[in-house]
């Protein structure tokens, strides 16, 4: 019981129990009105509050076992979780263990499901069965007069009890007593009644609230991604900064490539390619001449974009390769200063060092690739959800599950970067395989994409915008893989 200043004592509230009385007012959580009582929630149910018992199940039979399940995380009951008690257990549960209608349910195990509140109804159970509540929930008891208002009071302490379990983060319980010693602030019956029908008078518009918040939460989660998104979808159209007529043409960028290409050829540095792709266009229409056969391929360019840009096929403007991981067992090789790039390495869009380091020596039969190289992992589990791609920041040897870029052209890195960026939702969507659990690129078809090029100038204008954007954005934006 209870007593506040009005009986002459030195503290607003304490409690007695049997003779001894002690101060509570730290622990009284809110002020209440004058013409109200706090109680303990044990002082005021009808029953002892207690957790049901473990069951013994069978296929069929006459009484259901009320689970935690039942008490569903979308608010309500539902009964078609509950499983049948086997006939021989039914004597173990006296008649009062019997879930009644306006029994409030809290359950008491697990990591999720932990402190969830419910309130039973008969209106739940369409077949009249009988039910009783299993060890995993605690049932709290109250007259019917009162059960409405305890149960949105039980609701208002739903995340206190939830963070109230004791044991291992897999198996954390909510013991009862925690819960019997839960303060009731208890107005008068007929304020009781009326809180209760203001509560679910506003209910529907609390839900709307609920779901409109939802789904606000859903929009400020993928908006910053869909806003990169959109930037890089811009940028590759050649919508994000306006053309200047002044600039040289993307075609003779090109060309300029192809003969670096074939002087590369003629060094021995480089195989010949056996069929090699040029693009052109006329009357705005994009044709292919492959071993001299032209061929109309604008059903397969997916967007238009500028007169004074080309589309070139990627692998055109490079040759992709792989590295190699020297022996683990020959101590010769490591701990050296060249860097040595694995796909742990590729946590960001600039590769400035690496966390494995190699010898002159390992290096002798390994390709040191430049700065500037594009790097992309074309085999692994993450390519489900992103394609790992990076540009050296330093000179580099690689692992085996790399593939290395090497462009004809390192002036093209970071705009191929951005580039491959925004076709990133395509590649993993169209261009990605699952071999046993691991996901791989369909290389042939990824390197030979469609590739959009603006005019050199034009591409430092377009990154210049995309870093002016991003950098606007950088509350938002945490992408480490994005910003070059």
């Amino acid at each position: 019981m209870y007593f506040s200043n009005s009986d002459n004592l030195p503290y607003a509230f304490c409690e007695q129990i049997g003779n001894e009385i002690r101060d509570i007012s730290d622990e009284i959580p809110f002020e209440i009105p004058e013409s109200w009582e706090w109680c303990r929630l044990s002082d005021i149910t009808i029953k002892e509050i207690k957790r049901g018992k473990s069951p013994v199940y069978a296929d069929s039979g006459s009484v259901l076992v009320f689970a935690q399940k039942c008490n569903v995380k979308t608010g309500g009951i539902n009964i078609s979780f509950a499983k049948y008690l086997a006939d021989s257990a039914i004597s173990k549960y006296p008649q009062e263990e019997y879930m009644q209608d306006g029994d409030i349910i809290v359950n008491s195990t697990g990591t999720g499901t932990l402190g969830r509140i419910g309130m039973y109804s008969n209106e739940d159970n369409h077949d009249n069965m009988t039910l009783v509540p299993d060890s995993h929930v605690t049932i709290v008891r109250v007259c019917s007069d009162i059960s409405q208002y305890i149960y949105y009071i039980l609701k208002w302490y739903q995340p206190y009890l939830e963070e109230s379990g004791e044991g291992s983060t897999k198996q954390k319980e909510l013991k009862a007593d925690r819960i019997k010693e839960l303060f009731i602030p208890i107005p008068p019956l007929s304020e009781q009644h009326r809180i209760v029908s203001k509560i679910e008078e506003l209910l529907p518009y609390i839900e709307r609230y609920g779901k409109a918040e939802e789904q606000l939460i859903a929009l400020n989660t993928t908006f910053p991604e869909a806003l990169k998104k959109s930037i890089l979808q811009e940028a590759v159209q050649g919508k994000l900064v306006p053309q200047n007529p002044d600039d040289e043409l993307a075609s003779v960028l090109l060309e300029r490539i192809r003969a670096e290409k074939q002087e590369l050829i003629k060094a021995g540095k480089i195989k010949k390619d056996k069929h090699e792709s040029v693009i052109v266009t006329r009357d705005k229409i994009p044709y292919e001449i492959i071993d001299g056969k032209e061929r109309c391929i604008a059903d397969e360019v997916p967007f238009e974009i500028p007169d004074n840009w080309c589309w070139c096929r990627l692998n055109q403007l490079g040759v992709f390769s792989s590295g190699k991981t020297p022996s683990m067992l020959e101590p010769a090789f490591w701990n050296g200063d060249i860097p040595w790039v694995s796909s742990k390495d590729m946590k960001k869009s600039i590769i400035s060092d690496s966390e494995m380091h190699i010898t002159e020596l390992a290096a002798e039969s390994m390709q040191i690739y430049p700065a500037g190289t594009l790097l992309l992992v074309a085999r692994s589990g993450i390519l489900r959800r992103m394609l790992p791609l990076c540009v050296l920041g330093i000179d580099s040897t690689i692992n085996q599950d790399i593939k290395a870029f090497s462009l004809y052209d390192l002036s093209l890195s970071t705009w191929l970067y951005y580039t491959i960026k925004a076709f990133e939702p395509y590649i993993l969507k169209e261009l990605v395989k699952s071999i046993t659990t691991v996901e791989s690129l369909k290389f042939d078809e990824f390197s030979s994409m469609l590739i959009p090029i603006p005019p050199l100038v034009e591409q430092s204008r377009i990154i210049s915008s995309i870093k002016a954007s991003v950098k606007l954005l950088s509350p938002l934006v945490k992408d480490s893989m994005f910003m070059l």
